[in-house]
């Protein structure tokens, strides 16, 4: 399409009318005979004809619907306002014959935003503002329900009472742990003088992590400590655990390379071996459960942001708190024993319990694994500090283990997984044994606090395994779907873990009334 600008002159020869017209006319011929949308041409009259007049021919270039010569027509028409404000001519001509009739309103191959293959590609900002809108309404509701309905639930001794100094047994128990440690430093040092066999040293290890589980449930069992309490003992004697054991395993390991490497130089990995007390001493307290004689480190600590953090820690544990003692118990009391009472009943009560429960497991995450570790970090100068990575769009349960907790993933990983690939273990039966140790741990978490052995987690843990090959299946054959998260999503945190409360907590109250 042509925009012709010539001024209005008097007595305009024919001459330069003539040369008007052919060119438009050749401007058809040309239009016709190749694209439409040719390069922009500017003709000036005074070329054709000699004449003073002058006019400008504008092609315009492919461009998409919306789209005009200078760019998106609503910005140049505020650049035109804004012109015109200022005392400047408007350039409205540029596009003002740029969607005619004809102009091609499609131009390319486009999706829908919400289809499967484009959803993943746009922004869902609002959708996100939408949801978050949509959970402070029900929650509102539900909280003035709740308050309506049982009133303020959490007394004045939530957070500390008279009962909890019979819990003094649990804290000098847990004190009492970190001399394992030491013990574990004089057996290294003594292998590294070599003043004791292999042997001797393997097995002095065993018993020492031995007695970093089996001391604390002995005392947890002996003493009618709070759960709470117990819990908090059972995973300070995990970590410890665990600790020592990936102390152990690799001093060994860099005592045999440090033996067959004696006399053969390397320039990729350093295979000195030494075994120092301020290293382990660091490793007993900084967020990881692999121990390495160095670790990358920060320049310096923020203290404005460490005391930011544990202001965040302060509100999310009471909200925790809030959440337990307002709604999932009096959820619980109300409720019976799943595999006793009618079906539709416990689905009932399960699906109740599942969304507060699913708010304290997330804030559980989010104080732990965000702030807690975060904040230690920060006070030891510890630079590695991706302690989760985004598990929540986990497409498998496989994925999801491998990235809800680093921690625990990369121990598992370096002291279990690959040890036994290394011994010729199938792949399947490694991963099956590293499934197994973890529900181990978790029942003892939870069993000895409620002196109750029922293997529910056990059982939850293990459950895990086919849930792996299902969700591996499904994503093999659906791909770019998000039917593993779903299921993740569904058979986790909707089902398994309200599932594994009401158990417990029936079980133990049977417990407790059949004692009576």
């Amino acid at each position: 399409m042509a925009i012709m600008e010539f001024p209005e002159t008097q007595g305009a020869n024919t001459t330069t009318a003539s040369a008007i017209q052919n060119l438009n006319f050749d401007l058809i011929r040309r239009r016709r005979g190749s694209n439409v949308f040719a390069p922009a041409t500017a003709i000036n009259a005074s070329d054709v004809c000699g004449s003073g007049a002058r006019f400008e021919i504008i092609n315009e270039p492919s461009k998409s619907v919306g789209e005009s010569i200078h760019g998106n027509p609503m910005e140049e028409e505020e650049r035109n306002d804004a012109a015109v404000a200022n005392g400047q001519e408007s350039n409205t001509t540029a596009y003002k014959f740029s969607y005619r009739a004809s102009a091609p309103a499609h131009r390319r191959i486009r999706e829908s935003p919400l289809s499967s293959d484009a959803i993943f590609r746009q922004s869902h900002a609002g959708l996100f503002n939408l949801c978050v809108v949509v959970l402070i309404a029900v929650n509102s509701r539900l909280i003035i329900e709740n308050l309506m309905k049982y009133g303020l639930l959490i007394r004045a001794g939530f957070w500390f009472s008279s009962k909890s100094l019979r819990d003094w047994p649990l804290l000098m128990c847990c004190l009492s742990l970190q001399l394992l440690p030491l013990a574990a430093f004089l057996v290294e040092k003594m292998a590294q003088k070599r003043c004791m066999t292999e042997r001797v040293v393997i097995s002095l290890h065993i018993t020492i992590t031995t007695a970093a589980i089996f001391y604390p449930v002995l005392v947890i069992l002996k003493c009618d400590s709070a759960f709470l309490s117990g819990v908090i003992l059972m995973l300070v004697a995990c970590i410890v655990w665990m600790k020592l054991v990936s102390y152990a395993h690799t001093n060994h390991d860099m005592r045999l390379l440090a033996k067959s490497m004696d006399k053969v130089e390397t320039s990729d990995v350093d295979y000195s071996y030494d075994v120092s007390f301020k290293s382990l001493a660091y490793f007993m307290v900084a967020p990881t459960l692999c121990y390495q004689l160095s670790y990358p480190r920060t320049p310096c600590i923020r203290k404005g942001w460490v005391a930011r953090q544990f202001i965040k820690l302060i509100i999310f544990t009471g909200l925790m708190g809030f959440i337990i003692e307002q709604y999932i118990n009096p959820i619980v009391q109300n409720s019976q024993h799943p595999l006793k009472g009618n079906l539709l009943y416990a689905i009932e009560r399960i699906l109740k319990l599942s969304v507060p429960n699913l708010y304290v497991w997330l804030c559980m995450f989010y104080c732990i694994f965000h702030l807690w570790l975060n904040i230690l970090a920060e006070l030891l100068c510890f630079g590695d500090r991706e302690f989760y990575k985004d598990w929540w769009n986990a497409k498998t349960i496989d994925e999801y283990w491998r990235m809800w907790n680093m921690p625990v993933h990369k121990w598992m990983v370096r002291h279990i997984y690959f040890p036994c690939l290394r011994n010729g273990i199938p792949k399947a039966v490694a991963l099956l044994i590293a499934f197994l140790v973890s529900a181990v741990f978790h029942e003892l978490c939870i069993a000895v606090p409620c002196r109750l052995f029922k293997f529910w987690a056990f059982i939850g843990i293990m459950f895990q395994v086919p849930l792996v090959i299902l969700t591996n299946f499904l994503q093999n054959q659906f791909q770019s779907s998000m039917v593993g998260n779903m299921m993740f999503w569904c058979f986790f945190c909707i089902l398994g873990q309200p599932m594994c409360v009401l158990l417990y907590y029936h079980d133990v109250m049977n417990r407790k009334s059949s004692a009576c």
